[in-house]
């Protein structure tokens, strides 16, 4: 009787862990839930998000010590142009201080699968358009799936809706902010303020690193992503291979992030 039982709460409980979206969309639903968490467990969550907020720590006390747009007057690098692609110079990055290699429209679209195990995974579509020379608008689709114990599949759609600033533009680093809107839809159909940070770093041989987090809210519960992640140029193509963590109300995602993108 007592196999019968352990063997009962251990299925239970694996049935639990497992359905983190359904998880995720029940807290949404409610914005009045009590707040019902293993303080361990918050504990540990806060610590891996800080590792990414670390990332960013140095560089953006740097960043808004001067004032979120800049002095064009005093900082040079203010100046620099939007290059035609990564690389497309051979040397600069998103930004070249060469007006002839420089473009002044520009759209960057990029698709990720994301794989946590054989029963958690997703898509990421991002897209980046840039009619101005720094501002720009980007939008990040993310589909994820989950597949349950009963055979059915549970499914989460997360969009982010941000005009961003690259507040710092030199030829092999720009770091810049952004602000927005994120959606839940689904069955929530929720919009919540959405504001991050964004990074990249390209030291040559067509190679670049990017670093990315953004926090919003949702019926008071948190819907925040960061995510790290390495490129390969060839021309206007790119490849990339990353790692994404997610973290949709209590429940938090960890994906590696494989797929490619070009420059238009």
């Amino acid at each position: 009787m007592m196999k019968k039982l352990a063997l009962i709460f251990l299925l239970w409980s694996t049935a639990m862990a497992a359905q983190k979206i359904e998880r995720s969309k029940q807290e949404l639903k409610s914005s009045d839930r009590s707040k019902k968490s293993d303080t361990a467990s918050e504990s540990r969550t806060v610590d891996d998000e800080n590792l990414f907020l670390n990332l960013f720590a140095n560089t953006i006390g740097a960043v808004f010590k001067y004032g979120l747009i800049g002095d064009y007057k005093s900082e040079g690098h203010l100046h620099n142009t939007l290059a035609l692609y990564p690389y497309s110079d051979g040397a600069s990055g998103n930004y070249t201080p060469d007006s002839v290699a420089a473009k002044k429209f520009r759209i960057d679209l990029e698709d990720r699968f994301l794989y946590s195990n054989n029963d958690l995974f997703g898509n990421h579509l991002k897209a980046t358009i840039r009619p101005f020379e720094y501002f720009y608008f980007q939008a990040d689709y993310r589909e994820l799936i989950e597949r349950r114990l009963d055979n059915d599949t549970d499914r989460l759609a997360l969009l982010h809706f941000n005009v961003g600033y690259d507040r710092i533009r030199f030829e092999k680093f720009n770091l810049g902010w952004n602000l927005g809107a994120a959606y839940i839809g689904t069955e929530i159909r929720k919009f919540g303020f959405s504001y991050g940070l964004s990074a990249d770093y390209f030291p040559g041989k067509r190679i670049s690193f990017s670093a990315s987090a953004k926090w919003s809210k949702i019926n008071a519960q948190p819907v925040n992503s960061f995510g790290l992640s390495g490129r390969y140029h060839k021309r206007q193509f790119f490849g990339t291979l990353g790692f994404q963590r997610l973290k949709i109300a209590s429940p938090t995602y960890n994906f590696i992030a494989v797929g490619g993108g070009f420059y238009l």
